[in-house]
């Protein structure tokens, strides 16, 4: 690629961006031109709560509250629209995003995919328009992550034809349940179901939480969950059953149901195969969370690069005037590479959400409550969601802070929004999944992967784990210098000719660091299987885990770079998502280039380079930064910072 300076046509930019979906994206910006939608500070929580409700009813009378349900029952049959909506919500007031994905999302996701037509009937109209708001409580206080083993119980009464909704203790208390503490009267309550005296593991029941007056139903206790570190306008809460009863109709029976008499029947006999895919139908939820957080990082960066174009500090000697801050090296650095990742996820997101939209069956033949058959892609893009989730939340996490710094005191003020935006964001590494456990299921899944493709490692894979450590161990026996290079050569792409802005190499340094952790990890996870403690062989492994789950996802978000490139029609786009591609993958080369040198795939001296050219790729990403910013085409009073104005 030239070095010449670029320019940026920010319409063909934001129109690469906007994507399969732009009609939504456009939609969303209309509705956030309400002054109702304009972002505030400084509300009391009940404020906050009320304002939050009200814009409930304003989303409920457009096409957003919709798009996610069955034509059938006046949705409009677009899961991805729903999700890209959900996205662009995020540019705005999260805690309306929050409660929106805990009616629509998960409420009304739970209803859609777990219950059938009689349940469909019943509440997916009420709950698109607002007249039923629900609560989706699968959290106990004891058991987070570890939803199999949930401890609230629902126990069939043959006598009654009821089952009996039951919290045995307070570690089996539902917690953190967004329109718990003031707003929703229905909660789909994930619990143990009891049949027979027989437990079929966890399936999900409709229960009433309050009455036709706003008061606990008979059984059911209510607290708030109170202060939290951001989202106040989201009315969390904890609920208790005390033996509960609710009719056996209440239970969304599309993966299990009890007969009158207390008989259990499934289509999928397997108890983990049923958790899982129980389990997989709610795979819209993570994808959510990470298209929020990447819209809250780049309601961030805007504001960053903005504030760092107009900010000066200190004179060039001999030169008339201040610098502006974002012409220094160490702010440029602190900025431009989180803007190049957040394109990088950004294009790996819109893979997700379009994998997401064609895997779904249609949305009006759920309502017949069968159960497809598995769609082979279906388990690869749960996978990726989990590893992007993550990725995503972790990135929102850091780069929010990195720009809240790169403002410096003006940064800090709540009116300037970055403050809201990191406390807001803060929980998102932990719901829809802990970013940890999430990583870890990654690792497992690449590792089922990997056993059926190669078996124990088989003759393929294990000649190509010995070719690799061969390099090191030689190197390591002997401390040549000049061996190390020309072994090094002899690695693919590992030779010092390939440039540093090559694609392919790239590509491969990526790939490559990813094959070999999850190679070395299955090696090293074989011992598992004869050792005395397998625990322990496995809790020792997790920081292997992590890693290869880390490298897998790092290969996801270039490729799904490199794809949109290629899929680009606009020349000068092209250009522009190839610099800013570029300074991902060397950036992220840049930050693992220790483990790199430790395996023979850079040298001293290259890894020098790829440091010298990440500065070369900031100054280049520098003059053209406002407009990256401006073609989010975020609507100005969503990002409600006064230093800007």
């Amino acid at each position: 690629m030239s070095t010449d300076p670029i320019t940026v046509d920010v319409t063909a930019l934001q129109n690469a961006l906007d994507g399969r979906w732009a009609h939504v994206r456009d939609g969303s910006r209309k509705v956030a031109s309400d002054p109702r939608f304009a972002v505030a500070v400084g509300d009391t929580v009940e404020e906050q709560r009320a304002a939050v409700l009200e814009r409930m009813h304003i989303l409920a009378e457009t096409d957003y509250a919709r798009l996610g349900f069955p034509g059938k029952y006046g949705g409009l049959d677009d899961v991805g629209g729903a999700v890209t909506a959900f996205e662009m919500l995020a540019l705005g007031d999260l805690s309306l995003l929050v409660k929106a994905g805990v009616q629509w999302g998960l409420f009304g996701g739970a209803i859609l995919h777990l219950g059938t037509e009689r349940h469909h009937e019943k509440y997916l109209p009420a709950l698109q328009s607002l007249e039923l708001m629900g609560c989706f409580a699968m959290t106990e206080t004891g058991h987070g992550s570890d939803v199999a083993n949930l401890r609230t119980t629902a126990t069939y009464d043959a006598d009654t034809d009821q089952f009996v909704i039951h919290t045995p203790d307070d570690q089996a208390r539902k917690e953190y349940i967004g329109n718990a503490a003031r707003d929703g009267h229905v909660a789909v309550v994930f619990a143990q179901l009891i049949t027979g005296g027989e437990s079929q593991g966890v399936h999900a029941f409709v229960v009433p939480i309050r009455d036709a007056k706003g008061k606990p139903a008979p059984g059911v206790r209510i607290e708030d969950c109170g202060l939290k570190g951001g989202l106040n306008g989201v009315d969390n809460g904890r609920l208790y059953f005390d033996e509960v009863r609710v009719p056996r109709d209440n239970l969304l029976n599309r993966y299990g149901d009890v007969a009158k008499g207390g008989a259990y029947s499934t289509p999928i006999e397997n108890k983990t195969a049923r958790f899982f895919t129980m389990l997989g139908t709610l795979v819209q939820g993570r994808i959510s969370v990470a298209g929020g957080a990447g819209s809250a990082t780049k309601v961030a960066l805007n504001i960053a690069v903005r504030y760092g174009n107009k900010r000066s500090q200190f004179s060039a000697p001999g030169a008339e005037g201040e610098v502006p801050v974002l012409d220094y090296l160490a702010h440029q650095r602190k900025i431009l590479p989180a803007l190049a990742k957040t394109y990088a996820l950004h294009f790996a997101q819109s893979e997700l959400v379009a994998g997401l939209n064609d895997t779904t069956p249609p949305l009006d033949a759920v309502t017949t409550g069968s159960v497809p058959a598995e769609d082979p892609n279906r388990r690869e893009l749960e996978t990726r969601a989990a590893g992007i989730k993550a990725i995503a939340t972790w990135h929102a996490t850091r780069t929010i802070q990195d720009c809240r710094e790169a403002c410096g005191g003006a940064g800090y003020l709540a009116e300037n929004r970055l403050p809201g935006l990191k406390a807001d964001t803060d929980v998102f590494t932990t719901f829809e999944g802990d970013n940890t456990v999430l990583l870890q299921l990654v690792a497992k899944e690449l590792l089922t992967g990997f056993r059926d493709h190669f078996g124990e490692l088989d003759l393929i894979g294990t000649t190509r784990f010995v070719a690799d450590q061969a390099v090191e161990t030689v190197i390591e026996k002997v401390g040549g210098r000049r061996l190390l290079q020309r072994l090094a050569d002899f690695a693919p792409g590992g030779g010092e000719d390939a440039g540093l802005l090559d694609r392919n190499w790239h590509l491969d340094m990526f790939d490559w660091r990813e094959k070999h952790i999850l190679e070395t990890l299955a090696r090293r996870l074989r011992r598992a299987a004869d050792a005395e403690d397998p625990f322990a062989v496995f809790n020792e492994s997790q920081d292997h885990l992590l890693l290869a789950a880390h490298a897998h996802i790092g290969s996801v978000l270039l490729h799904s770079f490199v794809d949109a490139i290629e899929a680009c029609p606009d020349e000068r786009t092209r250009d522009v998502l190839s610099l800013l591609c570029d300074l991902f993958a060397l950036s992220t080369i840049e930050n693992e280039r220790g483990w790199f040198q430790e395996h023979g795939r850079l040298t001293a001296s290259r890894s020098k380079a790829v440091l010298a050219e990440v500065n070369a790729l900031c100054g280049r990403v520098r003059p053209i930064a406002a407009e990256l910013v401006e073609a989010f085409a975020i609507p100005e009073q969503l990002i409600g910072a006064a230093l800007l104005g």
